[in-house]
């Protein structure tokens, strides 16, 4: 319940983004997605800090850490060593009508490219038109069995 009614404060709070469609606010978030993702392939702590919002929160193993000087820290450990220990980018990104909030979700892979898990990030539009991430959290891969399924009209018995 606390999250939803945050979430409806941000979509009060956000400022409309004037007149840029949907498409194009969309594509803006994809790009600052993508470019998201770019600094830890590049190793980048200090590019990742730059897309976090001043109040950003992240949903990790141990509850939720809150501000970017924490995120920060908390994710500095991801950002040492020559490899990238994971990789992620969008694959459903979705701005709301007024402009000023978007989501952005996307597979999370290990170094193999083996698929490990979701990412779900809100994105809020800033006063100077660049958007900053203000929510994150992830899941872990789905091992589920494939559905079964559906049986066919034709399969299914007759109705009188």
């Amino acid at each position: 319940m606390r999250c939803a009614a945050a979430f409806v404060a941000l979509c009060v709070w956000a400022a409309p983004a004037g007149a840029q469609s949907i498409a194009e606010q969309e594509a803006q978030v994809r790009a600052a997605e993508t470019a998201f993702a770019k600094t830890m392939a590049d190793r980048d702590h200090a590019a990742f800090v730059s897309f976090l919002a001043e109040d950003t929160v992240f949903f990790g193993g141990q509850g939720p850490i809150r501000g970017r000087d924490a995120v920060a820290a908390a994710w500095k450990r991801f950002y040492e060593g020559p490899q990238a220990p994971f990789s992620w980018g969008p694959e459903r990104v979705a701005v709301i009508a007024t402009g000023g909030l978007a989501y952005s979700s996307g597979p999370v892979k290990d170094p193999a490219g083996k698929n490990v898990g979701t990412y779900n990030s809100t994105w809020r539009r800033e006063q100077d038109g660049s958007w900053k991430i203000v929510l994150d959290a992830g899941c872990p891969a789905c091992n589920c069995a494939p559905a079964a399924p559906a049986p066919s009209p034709a399969a299914s018995p007759a109705q009188p």
